[in-house]
This record gives structure tokens, sequence and C-alpha cells, in this order.
């Protein structure tokens, strides 16, 4: 430990400079437990803008749920009742009807009103048969049978795909469809992903694969253990605009390298984690034209979790689907983190399942043995089922399946957006990270430029290029000559009890911080941003006297 100006001790470089090793969330520990110490010594609550944990959910649709689950065990007793603590499964004929009268009955309680719609808008605009739409809700929530078809339920599917296209495809469908697999959110998504794509021959050791940063850090991590060991190249979003700020945007020559036809995956989180930006319509175009004219078997996985914060906001699984691997979470924007609530999405007409087909016969002996215990024809299974089935080891695959109760959550939560035609959540969502925001720049005494392209769900915030615009180049060279990247953050936990990721840790700029914008009330973003305009004023106090 080191003595700051203030007289309490500080980390010194050498620890800070082996604790930068570590993941920003494992790091974020040692942070927490820095700024837990001076909590006690001060009484200065912590707050902790390192998780991405949203402080709001989505009520309605688990009031809508919790009815649901109303109706579901009165169907149940009603199939059987002759002891009353046991009861029987919901029965499909008529249940429409009965849950009709049920609502009518309870049409005052919260929920009553998305169930109605949400089975009206199945049967009218989906095509649905309403008894086999409701047994299926009914019967799903109260969770008595194994996931049939195990990679999702039949109705849930078709209710999600509309989505997906709305939230994540601007709106156009691609001219086939999705499928979709429920997983135990975005994290169990990627795993399966990887692993399907490695086992199947899509992707081999050592292949060369291209990341677009900064990116959430488990998907640097990821390519580097010895089951994977890719060859991987970056892709920086390096822009800057005229002031000096960040875009968090790509440069036409990083994006240009995916012309390479060694180039064989790109993997992507959109829009970006840690700065939340979306990609410039520019840059997207600029992808799907190298695609379709220099790189055509292409493997694009793109985790798109923030892309419901963007007015407009457009995946590449919708300008790319052939291509594209989608995967999204429901987590941050309903506040449903603990329900593990994710999806697979891969276009029915998709690279994945044509190289499949043109594997080495010796490939196709050694995959149509792996699967030969499901079907007499393996060769024809397709990439999204046999990442269901090796979800499972394969073996175990008629247990296959995210449960129940779970999809039904997804239902009502895909069914609420669908169903709310004027976009009021979507706004109440983007107006509470809109005053966080400005709570957060008027601490720190700065604007930062206005971007409809950002979610602002985190900010990503580059202090040596903010010192350097306050102080002068000089004053970012001796910070950068005499400090960690990383001090600032330790000397936020150890001073006020304010803990933030750092965002070298996510391949962005060594000297950024990660800010969560979604999980403390307003006035501690204030409070933050105060604490960094004090820090960057500590270092200049420490610049200015090295000379008397």
């Amino acid at each position: 430990m080191t003595m700051m100006e203030s007289g309490r001790q500080h980390t010194n470089r050498d620890s800070e400079r082996r604790l930068e090793s570590l993941s920003p969330f494992e790091l974020k520990n040692t942070l927490i437990s820095l700024a837990d110490d001076q909590q006690k010594r001060t009484a200065m609550q912590m707050v902790n803008a390192g998780r991405g944990n949203p402080n709001w959910i989505a009520a309605t649709p688990r009031d809508a749920f919790f009815l649901l689950g109303r109706f579901g065990m009165e169907e149940a007793r009603r199939d059987w009742s002759e002891w009353d603590d046991l009861a029987g499964m919901p029965q499909e004929s008529g249940i429409a009807g009965r849950l009709d009268a049920f609502l009518s009955d309870n049409a005052s309680d919260p929920g009553a009103d998305l169930l109605r719609r949400g089975v009206a808008y199945g049967v009218d605009e989906l095509g649905f048969d309403a008894d086999a739409w409701v047994h299926e809700l009914a019967d799903s929530i109260i969770g008595d049978q194994y996931p049939v078809p195990d990679r999702m339920l039949t109705h849930v599917e078709k209710v999600v795909h509309q989505y997906l296209v709305q939230e994540m495809c601007g709106g156009r469908a691609p001219a086939a469809d999705y499928d979709l697999f429920a997983t135990e959110g975005g994290t169990a998504a990627m795993c399966y992903i990887f692993d399907s794509a490695i086992i199947n021959r899509l992707l081999h050791k050592g292949d060369k694969i291209a990341i677009m940063t900064p990116i959430f850090t488990p998907y640097l991590e990821i390519p580097h253990l010895e089951r994977y060991q890719f060859d991987v190249m970056e892709l920086k979003a390096e822009r800057t605009n005229a002031e000096g700020f960040h875009t968090w945007q790509f440069p036409d020559s990083e994006i240009n390298k995916l012309a390479d036809p060694d180039v064989k995956a790109l993997f992507c989180v959109h829009p970006s984690n840690p700065p939340s930006v979306m990609m410039d319509p520019s840059t997207m175009d600029r992808i799907v034209s190298i695609v379709n004219d220099k790189n055509p078997e292409l493997t694009i996985i793109t985790d798109d979790v923030y892309g419901t914060f963007v007015n407009g906001f457009r995946s590449l699984m919708g300008a790319l689907p052939r291509n594209t691997i989608g995967v999204y979470s429901f987590s941050k924007y309903f506040g449903c983190t603990g329900w593990r609530l994710g999806v697979i999405a891969v276009n029915q007409v998709n690279v994945f399942d044509e190289r499949l087909a043109t594997l080495p016969a010796s490939d196709k002996k050694i995959l149509n043995e792996r699967y030969g215990t499901l079907t007499l024809e393996p060769e024809k299974m397709r990439f999204i089922d046999r990442m269901v089935a090796d979800s499972r080891q394969v073996a175990l695959n008629h247990t296959a399946g995210l449960s129940l109760p779970q999809q039904t959550q997804m239902a009502l939560f895909a069914l609420h957006c669908l169903l709310d035609t004027d976009g009021e959540y979507k706004q109440i969502c983007q107006s509470i990270i809109a005053r966080r925001m400005k709570a957060l720049t008027k601490g720190l005494g700065v604007e930062l430029p206005s971007d409809p392209l950002a979610a602002h769900y985190y900010v990503e915030l580059d202090l040596l290029s903010w010192a350097e615009r306050h102080w002068g180049a000089e004053f970012a060279a001796w910070m950068r000559d005499h400090y960690e990247p990383v001090d600032a953050i330790f000397r936020l936990a150890e001073q006020d009890s304010v803990v933030l990721l750092n965002g070298g840790g996510f391949d962005g700029p060594e000297w950024s911080v990660r800010i969560s914008l979604a999980n403390l009330p307003m006035a501690a973003y204030e409070r933050i941003g105060k604490a960094l305009w004090d820090i960057g004023q500590e270092y200049k106090r420490e610049f200015d006297a090295r000379e008397r």
C-alpha cells in the first residue's frame, strides 16, 4: 500500500499491475472489498455501478404469469381433485372458453388484460387454435411435462419469433423464418453454439476468427480456452469525432479485414458492451457486401441483448440471416436476470446446414455415429437440432429443453411488447437511462455528444482522453507514465466507495471505465460523476506539485 494525498493508504502500483490481469468481473470483487472497508470507516454508502442487472422489472408480464398460474391450478384440480394435496393435469378440450370465463371473473386483476389480449393475438394474428394455444400456456405454467418439442414449445416459438422480427430485425422479416432454441439465458446459448460449432466441424481448433471490440470479457476469454485455441483478430471500434470523443464505431479498414476467406467466424455484441452503441448502418452494409462478395461462408455469432434499447435497431441476424446465429437474452430489458431466459435464432436457409451437407465423408461418418441414436437419417439433422442434442450430451436429448414455466414467462414478455404498439414500455426504459446519463454528466462536468445509435445501458468513459481534453497532452502523458490504467478505479473504491469496471478488461481503451446506467438510483450517478471529477483533480494537483 502507498499513501494518498489524503493520508489514507492506497493500493500500490505493483499490486494494481498484478490485479489488472484478472477479468473485470473478478477484479470487481477486490474493488467491492475496498469500497466496503471505506464504507465501514466513513458510513459512506457503497455504490456498485459495475453490475449489469437493472433495478427495474417488467411488472405486467409477471402479473400475467402469476394470474395464469392460478388458472392453471384451477384446471389441474378440475382434472383430479380426490385429495387436497394432489391434482391432475390441465386438459385441452374447451380450455379457451374456461380461461375466458376466468378472466371475466378476475377482470380487474393485474395481468388479466395482457392474458386476454395475448390469447387473442395468437388466435387472430398467428392463426393458433384457441384451445391448443391456451392449453400450452396453462399446462406449461404448471410444469408437469418435459419440453415437447425439446427445442421450443410450438406456440411460444412463434410468439417469440414475432418479437425477434420486431425488435431485432427492425420489423423486416427475412424471406425465410428463423428456427428458435430456448436456452437458460444468453450465456448458455453461447456455450451451446461454441461447442456444437466445434463438434460439427463448422469451426476448428486454431481457426482464425474476428472479434469486434470492446466486447463482453468472456467472449475474449473463451476463444483462448484449450478446447478452441482460435487465432483471434480484433476489429477495433476506434473512430473518434472532431472533439476527440470516442464514437465506438469501426473504421472501414477494420471491417475490410473480414474479406480474408481465412477468417472463419465473426463474434460481436451488438449494441456493443461496454459502450452499448449500435453499429453505424454504413458499417453493417459494408459487412453485408463483404460477406456476399468475398467471404460467403463466414459464420457470424451476434449477441444482441441491448438491441431493444435503441430505436430502429437491426441485428446482423436480420441483415445477413444466412450467415448469422443470433443470440438474444430477455434479462436486461425485462429485469429478469434470475429467470435465465435466452434464445438462439438460426434462419431456415443457412450456411451451417449447407456446410454440414458438404463435409468430408470421414467427418460425416463420425457425426452420423454421434447422432445415430436420435434419427435413422442423422446426416439430415439440422445444425440447430444438433445444438439441442449436444446441450444434453446427445444421450439425454429426450430431456432437453428449457423448463416450461420459463418458456411461458418468455412468451408473456414477448407478448407484452408485441401488443405495446405505441412503444410505451421502451420509452419508459429509455427515459430512465437518459435521466441517469444526465445526472452522471452533470457530476462529471462534461456533456457527451448526442448519439441516436447509443443504447446508453452502459457508458464507457476514457479517462485519459478526458484528462487530455481538460488539462493537455503533457498531463495525460504524465498520468500514463506514473500510474496503472486501473489506478482510478482503485481510488474510487478506496476514497468514495464507488465500484466501476475497468474498460481495458473489455479490450477497450486502457484508461476507460464502464459505468452501468441500469442498476442504481438516479442520485447515485451524480455522485459517481462528481467522484470521477474529484479523482481527476487529485491527479492534477499531484502533477502540479511535481514542479515545486
